[in-house]
């Protein structure tokens, strides 16, 4: 068996099921809880463990409302950041 049989055979797996799993929008806002601290200046966006600092609160609206309407992009953009 050459190496591109072996590729299409690949375990008997369709290509539908080699994708990466995206959960529903619903599924990943449940993921974790999530937390606003206002501060006198800005506020904090607390996302399960990790904190996300915002120097004003306008701004941080605006990442929430993002994080909200696509929760799964935006952990993606946030875990790359934050590790």
């Amino acid at each position: 068996m050459n190496i591109e049989t072996t590729r299409e055979l690949n375990l008997g797996l369709s290509e539908d099921c080699r994708t990466e799993y995206k959960p529903s929008n619903i599924e990943a806002l449940r993921e974790y809880e999530m937390h606003i601290r206002f501060l006198s200046r800005g506020c904090i966006i607390r996302v399960g463990c990790k904190e996300i600092p915002f120097e004003n609160v306008k701004e941080a609206m605006i990442a929430l409302n993002q994080y909200v309407e696509s929760p799964y992009l935006k952990q993606q953009e946030w875990r790359k950041i934050l590790e």
